[in-house]
């Protein structure tokens, strides 16, 4: 039996308005239309699943402004002639910001947003990175779409005006709260670039950004040098000094991408890959570390057991690294030591069949865009990228009106924290690219944006793949659960009442609703290593699809 003969590619037991996409040849999967179809282009121009990463991802700048942007961070797992390969595109706190300099400027909680929260962008560097180590086509071409869809404009999908008011609000609160970083003077790029005619777009308006395409073309011809050390990064530093903040034209020109060596956890014979600290995949790695240690029940994933195990391994898993996740040359302990199996045992025995509060345990020695691609020759990527919250931080660059990240939010105040603040500092960080493999052998990328959820959103994607043999739209569809704190787990509407019943009756707080916008959004595509054939799926709580040949 081939890997791909395990799933029953007729049952979607689950409400969906999608199913499976097949093919040999190249596929691309992300939450946008137009930024799956700009990969398959490269793909058909005989570009590589990294070439077509990468003119995805910068697409996606333009058609989901909501989600990312240049001023975005991204991650990348690259399965390449048969090796694997991870990039680390997260960027620092400016040099000169530090826990001091918040306060006095009137701060008791490190802002969500204003420029004390972004970070160095990572993303352009990182196409740069992975283009220079992998790419086929020329790095311009792989713009050529974004520049386009910038300049003509893009018609706009219903997720995304739904992601455009939920932005709209969160600044609107930010404006009235003094300690959120957001004023009205550093707020009138925003309302000019992303307010068009003072207004939200609406599904099927025509959206245009002409000074994005005039920053991608720049960008383009530069090999993104113009956006760490032109005329770019000069209006990013202008920008920041006139509303306060501390970013440097040094911030930017040293800034540079880290290669890293994935890590990974066996979960019952296939080996789960992340990206290590300071991204948050150590979280889904403890989490199943501590999971594959129990039975679960054949056959079906509707039991209230199964959601408890997972909801319990997850909250031990994630508090872990909520405490300890931050830039390594900071963290208390090495991944290695959070991924012992005799500290996944001790874990293990603080579930019972009661919902617990967790706390962090000791293991001592002893608004994101996701896209997977593939192409004819068996290589993949996972390749994540985002703002941190939607638009991010709020910020707009005057005459490039692109937005950037409010990563710098997750810092601390609080010097005694992991993830404290310190100047030049990576924060903790949740975007995490995903890959699968079986016996060494590629099975594919996958990934579950959304903030916090994405770990757990994630466990649930290889959890109903590997242990309920679900192909990979049911797999995505499935109801989902987002454990917030505590006891507390909001879930979505369609999960079965009984189970919902029998949970709250094992003590979790469960929240019931439609919660589409919280529960992440999910692509996947498998490989079959005997056919070489490809399997994808998208969620149902976005607006793409898979665009393959």
């Amino acid at each position: 039996m081939t890997f791909l003969e395990q799933f029953d590619h007729k049952c979607f037991p689950y409400a969906s308005q999608k199913t499976c996409s097949y093919a040999r040849n190249g596929m691309v999967a992300t939450s946008t239309q137009l930024g799956s179809q700009a990969g398959l282009d490269i793909l058909k121009k005989g570009g590589n699943a990294v070439d077509a990463a990468i003119a995805t991802m910068i697409t996606n700048t333009v058609v989901e402004p909501t989600m990312n942007n240049l001023g975005s961070d991204n991650f990348a797992i690259v399965w390449m002639n048969n090796k694997m390969y991870g990039l680390n595109s997260s960027g620092p706190a400016a040099k000169n910001l530090s826990i001091e300099k918040v306060k006095s400027d009137g701060f008791t909680k490190m802002p969500h947003l204003g420029y004390h929260a972004v970070n160095v962008p990572g993303a352009p560097a990182g196409w740069k990175a992975l283009h220079d180590r992998f790419g086929s086509l020329p790095f311009e071409e792989l713009f050529e779409t974004a520049i386009k869809y910038a300049e003509e404009g893009v018609a706009v999908t219903p997720q995304i005006t739904t992601d455009w008011q939920w932005n709209y609000n969160i600044f609107m609160h930010g404006l009235k709260d003094p300690e959120s970083g957001l004023n009205e003077k550093n707020f009138e790029q925003w309302r000019k670039y992303y307010l068009p005619n003072g207004k939200i777009p609406t599904p099927g308006q025509i959206f245009k950004n002409p000074d994005v395409a005039k920053a991608l073309r720049q960008m383009a011809k530069s090999g993104c040098d113009d956006f760490y050390k032109g005329d770019i990064a000069k209006a990013m530093v202008k920008h920041a000094q006139e509303c306060g903040g501390v970013l440097s034209l040094e911030d930017l020109a040293e800034y540079k991408p880290e290669w890293v060596e994935p890590i990974s956890v066996n979960y019952r014979g296939y080996d789960v890959w992340e990206i290590p600290p300071n991204g948050n995949g150590i979280s889904l790695l403890m989490a199943l570390n501590i999971l594959k240690g129990f039975d679960l029940p054949e056959g079906t994933k509707e039991t209230a057991r199964t959601y408890h195990l997972m909801i319990e391994s997850m909250k031990l898993g994630f508090i872990d690294s909520l405490n300890y996740t931050t830039d390594p040359r900071y963290m208390k302990f090495t991944p290695e030591q959070m991924l012992d199996e005799n500290y996944a045992d001790e874990r293990r025995s603080l579930i019972s069949d009661r919902a617990l509060i967790p706390t962090p345990g000791s293991p001592e020695p002893g608004g994101t865009v996701y896209c997977a691609t593939a192409d004819k020759d068996g290589n993949m990527v996972s390749f994540i990228q985002s703002n941190f919250h939607g638009f991010g931080s709020g910020m707009v660059v005057p005459g490039y009106g692109f937005a950037l990240n409010n990563r710098g939010s997750a810092f601390s105040l609080d010097s005694t924290k992991a993830n404290a603040l310190v100047g030049g500092k990576k924060s903790f960080h949740t975007i995490i690219p995903g890959f699968l493999t079986k016996d060494g052998k590629a099975i594919g990328p996958f990934g579950c944006v959304g903030a916090f959820i994405q770990p757990q959103g994630q466990m649930q994607l290889l959890t109903n793949t590997i242990d309920f043999h679900m192909n990979p739209q049911a797999a995505i569809d499935s109801p989902r659960w987002f454990w917030q704190s505590g006891k507390t787990v909001m879930v979505e509407s369609d999960m079965p009442q009984y189970i919902f019943d029998e949970l709250c009756r094992m003590g979790h707080d469960l929240i019931k609703g439609n919660y589409k916008p919280n529960m992440g959004r999910a692509q996947i595509i498998w490989r079959d290593p005997e056919t070489g054939v490809l399997c994808g799926a998208t969620d149902k709580r976005c607006d793409g699809s898979p665009a393959c040949y």
